[in-house]
């Protein structure tokens, strides 16, 4: 079998027969981007996955048949999308008067009330993100299983991983019980099979981006070149001149100045991330700044009968309290104050923390920022709350939401975190601090426990 060390982007080139595991002539090493640690794969069978034996990161996963599960699981979920967007979503009926919605007005409901950056942002990550993602995913999978790439498949791989973080589908179906608990109060609310739908959208979805196993995809999208020469396991990769590549998992050798490009997907590459504390710092600087009028000013105004009133975030979460609905004062109490101050807290400290960081606390700390990478995009459960209710509730003075101006700064301070987990290189917490300065140090002597391989489950 013949694997290809240059790739030519235009070329359409032919799928890869076998597995990973049948290339037994090459060393399949990968340099874990957590902690940078060299190691080679086991061979895996399905159901299994390697870990990196330093902080845990799992490196790859295998799946039976995973081009066809994907594939189904796809085509599923965006037939149930265009079923969610297609039927009715919602409805509500109060003293005589209703209003039924759609999927689609949760967005453009905001559009007429000047708020299109909201607008955009739920737009994109309820429907046109997921909708990209199903696609892409469906244009691959079919290219491999006819063993003949379609146009342009690297390139649709590679933004795979990019489109990931922002689908947001399964926060959307939070955000839209939230907003029923909190309208039964005050009318009587229906659920149209556009909801159900949705639902089932999320659901397969989310199983549809736990099945893509992409260290054999990209095996069998453009093969495995050759591991660099004298790359030793056990080591970091750094100090070597080597990087693994974010996208495809492939171990690079690095240019004099410390950056490249993959040999097998393109993706740009650096030792660390340039200037990420930099950037981080400015980023949480910025969301700290937006934190200050997201609380301040109203994040919706509430007409009824006649009578407006505004509401700020904590002042929802009070009125909620004292009306008895605990469960869901907790849930927005949760995503809109303690998640994003925790997060700016966290990551702060994890840049503080970087020059004093060593290898006994770098497993606790790397576990620390996992976490507040995950749970940074539930914070947008009230942005979408906010874009429920003003679609849904419409009956004029009798009743009606509108979105405040803290719904923008708000979903302004979401975006600005999650770029902040985005722009840190937690490799940086392993690093000696001698080393942070220049990859080019050498890395100190490692014990022979830390030199094993990945392990597989």
């Amino acid at each position: 079998m013949a694997l290809i060390d240059t790739l030519t982007p235009d070329k359409r080139l032919p799928v890869q027969e076998g597995t990973p595991e049948a290339s037994t002539s090459r060393r399949r090493l990968r340099a874990c981007h957590e902690c940078d640690w060299l190691v080679q794969l086991p061979p895996l069978r399905h159901g299994q996955s390697a870990d990196c034996p330093r902080c845990g990161h799992t490196l790859s996963t295998r799946h039976s048949r995973p081009a066809q599960r994907s594939l189904a699981l796809a085509i599923a979920a965006l037939l149930t999308l265009v079923m969610a967007v297609s039927l009715p979503f919602v409805s509500f009926q109060v003293s005589g008067l209703g209003h039924r919605i759609n999927l689609t007005e949760t967005a453009t409901s905001l559009i007429g009330l000047h708020q299109p950056l909201v607008a955009v942002g739920v737009v994109l990550a309820i429907l046109v993100l997921p909708m990209v993602y199903l696609v892409c995913v469906i244009w691959l999978q079919a290219g491999l299983l006819r063993r003949t790439l379609l146009p342009a498949s690297r390139d649709i791989a590679r933004a795979l991983s990019h489109l990931h973080p922002w689908m947001m589908a399964d926060v959307f179906i939070v955000g839209a019980l939230v907003s029923l608990i909190k309208v039964a109060g005050m009318a009587e609310v229906s659920l149209g099979l556009a909801f159900w739908a949705f639902c089932c959208f999320a659901l397969l979805l989310l199983l549809t981006t736990q099945s893509l196993d992409a260290d054999w995809m990209w095996f069998s999208l453009v093969g495995e070149p050759a591991a660099p020469e004298g790359a030793r396991i056990g080591e970091r990769a750094a100090p070597q001149g080597l990087t693994g590549c974010p996208t495809c998992g492939l171990v690079n050798r690095l240019g004099a100045a410390g950056n490249g490009r993959c040999r097998r997907c393109g993706e740009r590459l650096h030792a660390r991330q340039p200037h990420s504390l930099q950037r981080t710092w400015a980023l949480l600087a910025a969301a700290t700044l937006l934190y200050i009028p997201a609380n301040l000013y109203p994040i919706m105004i509430t007409t009824s009968l006649g009578h407006t009133e505004p509401s700020t975030i904590i002042g929802g979460v009070i009125t909620l309290w004292q009306h008895g609905s605990y469960p869901i004062a907790a849930v927005i109490f949760i995503a809109s104050i303690l998640v994003p101050v925790s997060k700016l807290l966290a990551m702060g400290w994890l840049c503080l923390r970087v020059p004093h960081s060593d290898d006994l606390q770098g497993v606790a700390r790397t576990r620390l920022y996992r976490i507040t990478e995950f749970v940074g995009r539930w914070s947008m459960v009230d942005v979408f709350v906010v874009a429920i209710l003003v679609a849904l509730i419409r009956a004029g003075n009798l009743m009606s939401i509108a979105p405040g101006p803290a719904a923008l700064a708000f979903g302004a301070v979401v975006v600005l975190t999650m770029l902040a987990a985005m722009a840190f290189d937690p490799r940086l917490i392993w690093d000696p601090p001698l080393a942070r300065p220049s990859p080019t140090h050498g890395s100190p002597p490692s014990s022979d426990a830390d030199k094993d391989a990945a392990h597989d489950h």
